[in-house]
């Protein structure tokens, strides 16, 4: 099982390289966050969280689960809402569990890529599902939900992570 990479390491800082080879190595990685994911109780899961640097998430919420190739993600409803958001890869120290803090996030998402067989996905969401989209991008391009979060809440986090 893949190990979750917790803040501190540099791969989650690092932007993710796009997936060009479409192979067994590519399904068994996404079979592998699957895994990874639901050991942990995760909702959304992107390849820097296991230390693989690459243009992938996936994702089980709300009875919608799948897989993004190469995300691209367009916001449809900039309204912002404020939530409840946590992250595997932010963990209290204490109880292994993801410390949460109130982030806004857009109201509505459209997020377009391939799946692993480079068939097209197009997924409109709003709700938990585009806030849990654009979680999983941010990933991908280096930043977690803490860099959203006014300047003395991230600190108190961090301290606590």
């Amino acid at each position: 099982m893949r190990e979750i990479r917790v803040i501190g390491d540099p791969v989650l800082r690092t932007p993710a390289e796009p997936v060009t080879d479409f192979d067994r190595e590519l399904r068994r990685l996404i079979e592998e966050m699957f895994e990874a994911m639901y050991a942990v109780d995760g909702v959304g899961l992107a390849a820097p969280q296991i230390g693989v640097s690459r243009r992938l998430f996936v994702y089980d919420i709300n009875k919608r689960k799948g897989h993004v190739i190469n995300p691209v993600l367009t916001v449809d409803d900039p309204e912002e809402i404020a939530d409840e958001e946590g992250c595997l890869s932010v963990p209290d120290r204490r109880t292994g569990r993801p410390i949460y803090a109130p982030v806004a996030r857009a109201a509505g998402v459209t997020v377009e890529g391939v799946d692993r067989l480079r068939r097209p996905v197009r997924v409109r969401a709003r709700g938990s599902l585009a806030r849990c989209f654009q979680h999983e991008t941010e990933h991908l391009d280096g930043r977690l939900y803490v860099d959203r979060l006014p300047r003395d809440e991230a600190r108190g986090i961090m301290s606590r992570a």
